[in-house]
């Protein structure tokens, strides 16, 4: 008898241990949904890295994540949804930037804020937007670029 409640005591905290894992989880990696914000709209040339799910940053800080991203075909740009925080008042002369965490960090969406006294509402569009960089084009032009100036700068 003693046994079986050894056994049974063993195996709630086990199961107990591993629900808690799995909420932390779902949290840490933002798959459970934010309940308060707003959403703001985006139109990029590249979005390249960015998916549904990547974080939104303002000065580093997480204040909201991409909720949906869809091809327009009639102006073949990336028409991107995301959600801002509650509270947090973006001025509407602010930027959305794509950035990297690094050479081998994935991308994220930057919110770059502008000086404007008015502020965007929920629903509007940010209309200062930059794309993702490609890091081999710009090793490319970087390479082919260094080559040309220093082979005629040589001869002179």
């Amino acid at each position: 008898m003693a046994h079986n409640l050894t056994e049974v005591t063993v195996g709630g905290a086990v199961l107990a241990a591993a629900i808690a894992f799995a909420v932390y989880t779902g949290q840490a990696t933002g798959l459970s949904r934010d309940v308060g914000g707003y959403e703001l709209h985006a139109s990029f040339r590249s979005l390249e890295g960015v998916t549904v799910g990547t974080d939104v940053r303002l000065a580093g800080v997480k204040i909201g994540t991409v909720t949906d991203v869809e091809l327009n075909p009639e102006t073949y740009r990336a028409d991107t949804t995301f959600s801002v925080a509650e509270g947090i008042k973006i001025p509407d002369d602010s930027a959305a930037v794509v950035s990297s965490e690094g050479l081998l960090g994935g991308n994220f969406l930057e919110i770059m804020p502008g000086g404007s006294p008015f502020y965007l509402e929920p629903g509007e569009e940010v209309l200062d937007t930059q794309g993702a960089v490609s890091l081999i084009s710009l090793l490319l032009k970087f390479v082919g670029g260094s080559g040309g100036a220093d082979s005629g700068g040589g001869d002179q």
